[in-house]
């Protein structure tokens, strides 16, 4: 019985070694966020601070303070190449949405 035990604790062992990325690596160095879907809120946000900065996808400092913003207003911590993808996505992609938010936007001033 306690063989049988301390095989299942090696294999358990040997698993979360497998798994555990290598601290050597510059990939695992990287600080990750779960990509998930953005809330209307959020987009509201990020849309009016991208618009007020007349952002060109080229200001490392106005996705700065979008991922701050975020953070601090919705407890959501997002990268930013998150960000300028949703943003592109917008812009090119979503026109109805991007109009909606505009809306909402030029109503709220």
């Amino acid at each position: 019985m306690a063989d049988t035990q301390q095989v299942r604790a090696n294999y358990r062992n040997e698993e979360e070694e497998e798994e555990r990325p290598d601290p050597d690596t510059s990939r695992s160095r990287r600080r990750r966020f779960k990509a998930t879907n953005m809330s209307f809120g959020e987009m509201l946000e990020m849309v009016d601070i991208l618009k007020k900065a007349d952002y060109d996808g080229k200001k490392a400092k106005i996705m700065a303070k979008v991922v701050k913003s975020l953070h601090r207003n919705f407890g959501v911590r997002r990268s930013k190449d998150q960000l300028r993808k949703r943003w592109s996505d917008l812009k090119l992609r979503e026109h109805e949405q991007y109009r909606r938010i505009r809306r909402v936007l030029q109503k709220s001033k």
